[in-house]
């Protein structure tokens, strides 16, 4: 072997160069570590590269056996829900639960695959939210291949020719706000895009627009069973309410009932199958010779619309056996069932910081005023109450943020007559998960009875106009019925609201679904009754 020592690594300095180092080439670099590196030291580090690739492969290559857990779905920032499609649901309230309208979350339903049952929450007794899976019956296929409408295409000037002259439509407001977005209003764009201040008078623009996109619709009059004549008479009388001549004032109704007469399909069942639907009180359209003049016209009591149907807001009690009440509408006007189902847990969740409210002003009249003044007295009164006073003119009673935040704190809503029996209230109330009070059964159980259970205890409260203690009465009602009723308060949502008209989703019944689905069975009724053969 050569004697020759090796030249230590410091005695060639590592000058850098065009390769890397100057004096010597890459090979020459190699024979020189091999040389100072001994050979069990370069096996031990062979190993060491061998093993680490391999631990490599085993940690990055093989994937994970360990099962997914699906996440929850988050309801709001202030709750933590499982899809409420699941069997069970689990609820966790870490603070108080508010309602704000700007917010425009949604729940979508997850995969059934996805969702697994989760053990049931207990729920402090001081929290009340109690969060329920939605009953199958609140999202179900509406119930629309049962009947088919056929809709007049009328002269512009028994409906949306009317809309020219907007400003003139209500002796006591400007209507052109409000007959925009086909009857819905303006839209409360911090509410969300389901939200407009719709007015309480203009249920027959929105039941026509509905109806010009609705599944029943038919364009063969031989195949309908039912005819919808689109009259905004409500437009109509409000504008007239002033009008001295009574010939004048009853002209325009005159008029349609005449044109409708003469149509082929009118004289089929002398009308039994034609329907009105009316944004206004029956009242409005039953002048009688001889009785006090408020300045309603007498479309109702013509002769050939008594062979009719008419859906109105409120039915005469007495006098209108061939009148059915339909809701007010309020401000919600969804376009797809989840926006439903979101708005109906985000109630359910929703704390109540008050045991009941009112909304609302002095009345005139001797009994009106009675009946308001004694509610207004006990609430004010009352550390439970939330009340809302309205005035003339701009007030909070004409916000929908502001009414929607005192029904939706409110355990209770109290709900006395206003200018006649019913409330545009009543609806505002079912929307916010309240529980109505009421103090005349004209308010609501005899006129919407194609709307609301037969079992009036099971979503309201009936006081009477007695004057008891309302405090008092309210706070016999243990926790849990109160959950029970406002549980069945939340589930009529739907069938209360009119959704929006350019939806297309048909999965859900609203109130014209069930309006056209009740009177399709009474009318079919009526006329298998007669002996008429029917579709």
């Amino acid at each position: 072997m050569s004697s020759r020592k090796h030249p230590s690594l410091s005695s060639v300095p590592p000058t850098p160069g065009k390769d890397g180092y100057q004096g010597y080439t890459f090979k020459d670099k190699d024979t020189h570590v091999a040389s100072v590196v001994k050979p069990h030291f370069k096996y031990g580090l062979y190993l060491f590269f061998f093993l680490t690739i391999w631990f490599l492969l085993l940690f990055f290559w093989f994937p994970s056996t360990k099962p997914a857990v699906s996440p929850p779905i988050i309801q709001n920032s202030n709750s933590y829900v499982q899809n409420p499609t699941a069997e069970k649901v689990q609820v966790k309230l870490e603070e108080k639960v508010q309602v704000k309208p700007a917010e425009k979350a949604q729940v979508k339903p997850v995969e059934k695959a996805k969702v697994k049952p989760v053990e049931k929450a207990k729920v402090k007794p001081a929290q009340k939210a109690q969060v329920k899976p939605v009953e199958k019956a609140q999202v179900k296929p509406a119930e629309k291949a049962s009947v088919l409408v056929y809709v007049y295409e009328l002269p512009p000037k028994f409906n949306i020719g009317l809309l020219k002259e907007c400003r003139r439509l209500n002796v006591y407001t400007d209507m052109c706000p409000h007959v925009a977005n086909s009857g819905l209003g303006q839209p409360i764009l911090e509410m969300g895009s389901s939200w407009f201040a719709t007015h309480q008078f203009i249920a027959e623009m929105i039941f026509h627009a509905r109806m010009e996109n609705h599944p029943c619709r038919t364009r063969d009059p031989e195949k309908a069973d039912l005819f919808y004549v689109p009259f905004y008479g409500g437009l109509y009388a409000s504008s007239k309410f002033r009008e001295s001549n009574l010939a004048a004032r009853d002209a325009l109704a005159v008029e349609l009932v005449e044109y409708i007469h003469r149509q082929r399909w009118w004289r089929r069942n002398h009308g039994a199958d034609h329907f009105l639907a009316l944004g206004r009180t029956a009242w409005d359209f039953m002048r009688t010779d001889g009785g006090t003049d408020f300045g309603a016209n007498r479309l109702l009591n013509l002769p050939p619309v008594k062979n009719m149907s008419v859906l109105t807001v409120e039915r005469h009690p007495w006098e209108g056996s061939n009148q059915y009440g339909i809701p007010y509408p309020s401000y919600f006007h969804p376009s797809t069932s989840d926006e439903i189902l979101t708005w109906q847990n985000r109630m359910r969740l929703q704390r109540r910081l008050h045991l009941f409210s009112f909304i609302g002003a002095p009345r005139t009249g001797v009994e009106k005023a009675a009946i308001r003044d004694e509610i207004i007295k006990q609430c004010a009164e009352s550390t439970r109450c939330h009340l809302l006073k309205c005035g003339s003119g701009a007030s909070q009673c004409h916000e929908p943020t502001q009414v929607l935040n005192v029904m939706t704190q409110s355990e209770f809503c109290l709900q006395a007559p206003g200018d006649s029996f019913t409330r545009r209230s009543t609806f505002d109330s079912v929307l916010a998960g309240c529980i109505p009070v009421f103090v005349s059964p004209h308010t609501a159980y005899s006129q919407y009875s194609w709307f609301l259970p037969a079992d009036h205890t099971t979503y309201s409260v009936f006081i009477g106009d007695e004057n008891p203690s309302i405090e008092a009465e309210l706070l016999k009602i243990p926790n849990d019925q109160i959950q029970k009723m406002r549980n069945r308060v939340i589930n009529l949502i739907p069938n209360l609201t009119y959704i929006h008209p350019n939806s297309s989703d048909f999965s859900f019944t609203d109130a014209v679904d069930v309006a056209l689905g009740k009177l399709s069975d009474y009318v079919k009724s009526k006329l298998r009754g007669h002996g008429v053969t029917v579709h």
